[in-house]
């Protein structure tokens, strides 16, 4: 593998700003989760339970308000969106600190639903900047920022909760908000090509590419995120019954880092592979990782092999949603996708939870590697009915991409 495939990406105009922007933009979002969590735990001193609350209907607000988002992003344009949500992410986290906790769980509803949607809007500009020939290699090096944003944005907001209150770090968080969207409002990244602005922008009927196949692709990419939720709680449990909880924030930064290189080889490669191929592999990867459960070290060399197609795995999934979906709608398809992400991630707590607190973490590894098998099964038969829509002319660039069949 070389590294001037690279560097021909990030040559093209607009894109190492775009992706230098999604970076910083998405810090404080994937800081939001961990805030509130121990605003309302340790701040509040209401317990888990009702921060539980706090948060599930936060991801609520984002799982309805992700494609609204796009859908009008697709009619309206990028900056109004920008707008309107980022006004919203100030309002919330201006006073979130301050609120009594039934209003909280109201606000968090209501901010989730008008959440700023950096991570769609960076994955549906990358469509329009980047030729089809290289976006597979640009969704994937997107994934593995999103993954250092993930490393990044959740440690930060423990240090920040801890060290100097809920007041502060909050409000630093809305700032962080604020900046980001007026950020991406100013860049206005283009959310449709020059080859597809030449075309008259119709309304696309949701039948056209909303079908069977377009769900059953959904399921996968939140099976994925089962899969990745699952492994993070159980890999925390394993080392909590090992009593050496301090090793915690090392043991999942590695297991990110194996991510960040699968995702840069994968990126490199001549070809790729179908995402449900990836996701099937990820979890049968997955389900024997907890026969090493004994010493959480052996266990992190078990999670090489799984932890290699993270990314891989979820820029596939966003690279066929770019390719099956019409521009006029790409915006609402890739909230979709946020969607799946979102619900895959909260279906994961509770259930890899309960298995952890009543079988153990070895189990845990199993039934969500066995879940994420179980989901690409019932996928297949509906993949080869693939959205149809007029190829545009930068679908015929490059053909020798791996077309799911």
């Amino acid at each position: 593998m070389a590294l001037e495939p690279y560097r021909r990406l990030l040559r093209l105009p607009g894109v190492p700003t775009l992706l230098l922007v999604g970076l910083l933009a998405r810090v404080p979002s994937t800081a939001t989760g961990m805030a509130l969590t121990l605003h309302v735990a340790v701040g509040l001193d209401l317990g888990y339970a009702k921060a539980g609350l706090v948060t599930t209907a936060s991801t609520i607000g984002m799982a309805v308000g992700s494609p609204l988002s796009g859908r009008f992003v697709d009619r309206h344009g990028l900056r109004p969106v920008l707008v309107v949500t980022t006004l919203a992410q100030a309002a919330f986290w201006a006073c979130a600190w301050a609120l009594p906790f039934p209003a909280l769980v109201v606000a968090a509803l209501v901010a989730g639903l008008l959440a700023l949607p950096v991570f769609s809007v960076i994955r549906q500009c990358l469509a329009a900047m980047v030729p089809v020939d290289q976006r597979r290699m640009g969704f994937t090096l997107d994934s593995m920022l999103v993954e250092l944003s993930y490393m990044t944005g959740p440690a930060l907001a423990v240090v920040g909760i801890t060290q100097f209150g809920s007041g502060v770090t909050m409000t630093v968080i809305g700032a962080g908000m604020t900046l980001s969207g007026a950020a991406l409002a100013v860049l206005n990244p283009p959310t449709r090509s020059r080859s597809e602005l030449e075309q008259p922008l119709a309304k696309v009927p949701r039948r056209e590419w909303l079908t069977p196949g377009f769900v059953g692709l959904l399921g996968t990419v939140a099976a994925a995120t089962f899969v990745l939720t699952a492994t993070e709680l159980s890999l925390t449990a394993t080392i909590n019954k090992a009593g050496q909880t301090e090793w915690v924030g090392l043991a999942v930064g590695i297991w990110c880092v194996y991510s960040l290189v699968g995702g840069f080889v994968y990126g490199g490669l001549s070809r790729g592979f179908s995402p449900l191929g990836l996701i099937a592999a990820m979890g049968l990867l997955t389900v024997p990782v907890g026969l090493a459960s004994g010493d959480w070290r052996w266990l992190l060399l078990a999670l090489l092999p799984g932890g290699l197609l993270c990314a891989p795995a979820l820029s596939s999934t966003v690279d066929v949603i770019s390719r099956w979906v019409p521009p006029a709608a790409r915006g609402e398809a890739m909230g979709f996708h946020g969607t799946a992400l979102l619900l895959g991630g909260a279906a994961s707590a509770p259930i890899a939870g309960a298995i952890i607190d009543s079988a153990g973490p070895a189990w845990a590894f199993a039934v969500a590697g066995l879940t994420a098998v179980a989901m690409v099964a019932v996928a297949l038969p509906f993949w080869r009915r693939r959205p149809a829509h007029p190829p545009t002319p930068q679908d015929a660039v490059q053909e020798s991409l791996p077309t799911p069949t």
